[in-house]
């Protein structure tokens, strides 16, 4: 293929792109869904529609949408692809290089203790699926399971308010006070109203950040991390005390020079909740891990 500014391996691209614009009827959205920038993936359209000698899109005021030579592209190509990929994964299958891919989304804390213990059990059963795993705010998780960019997410029940996702609850974390060794007794259940500590704590979107709101001790927060380990280290140099769940692996603490101390106040613990969409089918592969997670509660 010569003469049009490019390959094979651009054409290709070029006609994927083309693809997922008209699915998103949108540039900006498209660019967010394929990872890349608005800019690069106008160009990419716009060395297409050179070579065609047409336009495939028309601009409107909400996004774009197919001329008649783009409806014509799309019912030849987009059935094309279908088949190619369908292909390609059957054929990886069949050869035992995969079993598929599953696409997980969890909130920072439990990527320490629930969902990395579920996944290493799961890995022994499916040892040849690619997993990708996303840590991200309560927030993000359920952003990624909404647009369809993770396949099952793990989040605490405080920050799904969607119609379009199913929720199953796995557990409740209770909470407790991490400290510096030695500057609390790790026998004591403290009730944080006599204790003057101050408190390191995620940002204001964070759901463990809302309860602390909720519990009345957001005025205590001299500090914020956005990561586990950020806030942990804060706290091992003295900044104050933090709130987690009582499950955070010891052997992380003892790292940072810090130790677990009890709370008598029942306000501070969540709810954990796996979440899928609910109007599309769930992915095999997730509804086995969903089975898992399940029978995986402490």
């Amino acid at each position: 293929m010569t003469g049009r500014g490019g390959d094979m391996d651009s054409l290709d691209r070029q006609l994927r792109y083309f693809l997922k614009i008209a699915q998103f009827s949108s540039l900006s959205k498209a660019a967010e869904e394929l990872d890349v920038s608005q800019s690069g993936l106008s160009r990419q359209l716009s060395v297409l529609e050179a070579y065609l000698g047409k336009p495939i899109f028309a601009r409107t005021g909400r996004g774009v949408a197919l001329t008649g030579a783009g409806e014509k592209l799309a019912e030849v190509v987009g059935p094309a692809y279908d088949s190619i990929d369908q292909i390609l994964d059957t054929l990886r299958e069949r050869e035992g290089i995969t079993e598929g891919s599953l696409r997980i989304a969890t909130i920072h804390t439990l990527s320490y203790y629930f969902v990395s213990d579920l996944l290493a059990r799961f890995i022994t059963q499916h040892e040849r699926v690619n997993l990708s795993v996303m840590a991200r705010s309560s927030p993000d998780v359920v952003d990624l399971v909404e647009k369809g960019k993770a396949d099952i997410g793990f989040v605490y029940d405080s920050a799904v308010a969607s119609d379009m996702l199913d929720s199953v609850v796995l557990l409740e974390d209770e909470m407790c006070l991490m400290v510096q060794a030695g500057r609390l007794s790790e026998d004591l259940v403290l009730n944080l109203d006599a204790c003057p500590l101050q408190l390191v704590g995620f940002p204001e979107h964070y759901a463990l950040r809302r309860m602390l709101k909720n519990a009345g001790l957001d005025d205590r927060v001299v500090a914020e991390a956005e990561t586990i380990d950020s806030m942990l280290r804060l706290v091992s140099l003295g900044v104050g005390a933090c709130i987690l769940p009582v499950s955070m692996p010891s052997r992380l603490l003892a790292d940072y020079g810090l130790v677990k101390v009890g709370l008598a106040s029942p306000g501070l613990r969540r709810r954990v909740v796996a979440i899928v969409r609910c109007d599309t089918p769930t992915p095999s592969l997730a509804r086995e891990l969903l089975e898992m997670a399940v029978t995986h509660r402490p």
